[in-house]
């Protein structure tokens, strides 16, 4: 279906955009962390290549119920962090957010997991041809 394509598309952008600042900026992520994670910048760090991953793993196009259900267990994983952040009202990358964004946030993750699992129900026509061709 053309809808979850776009949508799939749109996910992959977001998640890659999201993965790289994890590296451009992994300072201010890090601050997000709650504090009795250790290793915060590296945890950072492996959250960006699983980002990446997951935009790479969207746009394949292939075992996209797999994709869709690890992907939402991990914005379940980073939800703690975004309502740490809420909570203790931390500034990002030098702005002040204020309460309602910091919380609107948190909020939107939820829609955000209903997206990804709609986005990835199905299969696109063609997906797995290579998976279903003779001699495979």
């Amino acid at each position: 279906m053309l809808a979850r394509r776009i949508a799939r598309i749109l996910l992959a952008i977001f998640f890659f955009a999201a993965g790289v600042m994890h590296f451009l900026a992994d300072d201010a992520f890090a601050k997000i962390v709650p504090p009795p994670v250790p290793m915060k910048v590296e945890i950072v760090w492996a959250t960006g290549v699983m980002e990446l991953c997951f935009a790479a793993a969207l746009l394949v196009g292939r075992r996209l119920r797999d994709v869709g259900r690890a992907l939402s267990l991990y914005l379940l994983a980073v939800l703690p962090a975004n309502i740490y952040m809420a909570l203790a009202e931390i500034s990002f990358g030098g702005r002040d957010l204020g309460p309602v964004i910091l919380w609107t946030r948190v909020a939107l993750q939820f829609p955000l997991i209903a997206l990804v699992h709609w986005a990835c129900r199905g299969k696109d026509p063609g997906a797995d041809d290579l998976e279903n061709s003779p001699g495979r």
